[in-house]
């Protein structure tokens, strides 16, 4: 079992530390109170698992060990990676891919996409091979858009819950501080700085659904004002 889970650790490496890979550990333990609430510091507000987060600094152990590959010459180089939590089950369930070593595939190359067209491309794929795409499967894909999204952003931390979205800056810089200032004051109190340079949009986020769409939407309006 052990070696089964750091497998799947070192499949998500790509994907950036900070995604809902307690769904992956379900794939091998089977369900359970994996995702309590527990809750710290900052994580009040929005409610992120514990558990998450213990998975999460195993990653980043694992990350500080290995020597990074060398990046395309075609592709930007980045020397960090978007952490997204969102306590939304993110995961490829044995039911719609029943061998563990083609999921760890899937969730490896899902995790090298860098373009819409590639995700579209993976998606088509997805459909062909195994049929229709299960909500899992979809939170999944919409992650790895917002990742995406997150560079263009300079974001490097997202943790959202059920009352709103924390996003931290890489190096707390954006490269055009003024109008996201402006962006800020026009929101009417709704997007909130924090002392340590975060911000938090306050929302009613239960619903999966809205979680997903309000923070690609909140990243890419970052994304637009950054350019």
């Amino acid at each position: 079992m052990a070696e089964r889970r750091l497998s799947i650790l070192q499949a998500l490496d790509t994907l950036g530390a900070g995604f809902s890979l307690a769904s992956h550990d379900m794939d091998i333990r089977g369900s359970g109170n994996v995702l309590g609430e527990e809750q710290s510091g900052h994580i009040k507000d929005v409610g992120i698992a514990l558990y998450q987060h213990m998975l999460e600094e195993e990653i980043m152990r694992l990350k500080s060990a290995e020597t990074k590959a060398a990046s395309s010459s075609t592709q930007e180089i980045h020397d960090w990676a978007p952490q997204i939590t969102t306590g939304i089950p993110i995961m490829i369930p044995e039911t719609y891919v029943r061998d563990l070593g083609v999921r760890l595939g899937l969730y490896k190359r899902i995790g090298d996409i860098k373009d819409k067209e590639s995700l579209l491309n993976m998606r088509e794929e997805l459909t062909d091979r195994f049929g229709k795409i299960p909500q899992e499967v979809e939170n999944l894909l919409q992650t790895v858009e917002i990742k995406q999204l997150c560079y263009m952003a300079n974001v490097a931390k997202i943790d959202a819950g059920a009352k709103g979205i924390l996003i931290a800056f890489h190096n707390n810089t954006f490269k055009n501080a003024d109008k996201l200032l402006d962006f800020i004051a026009r929101q009417g109190g709704a997007i909130k700085v924090r002392p340590d340079q975060r911000l938090f949009l306050e929302r009613n986020l239960e619903s999966y659904a809205a979680r997903l769409d309000t923070i690609k939407r909140f990243v890419s309006r970052l994304a637009e004002l950054a350019v």
